[in-house]
């Protein structure tokens, strides 16, 4: 039974993901349409890099590198017609 459990974990990636949602979903975040985000030593530079691509594909978004290492994820809700 133990080794089924195994399959189940999320991916790097998807861990990475979760952590960067709940950064992006916190009402401070969501208040000023902005999020800091960092990567932290036990992440993938390739899972990072991945992750800033997708992101940055969606439109109405911005990405601001940091001399500090950490990137500000600006974001423009559009207007309902």
């Amino acid at each position: 039974m133990a080794a089924s459990s195994a399959a189940s974990l999320p991916s790097s990636y998807e861990q990475l993901g979760v952590r960067i949602q709940k950064i992006i979903n916190s009402p401070n975040a969501q208040k000023a349409r902005s999020a800091l985000i960092f990567r932290m030593p036990h992440e993938s530079p390739a899972d990072w890099d991945q992750m800033l691509a997708e992101i940055a594909e969606n439109d109405n978004v911005t990405l601001a590198w940091r001399d500090d290492g950490g990137i500000q994820i600006f974001w423009v809700v559009p207007q309902e017609d």
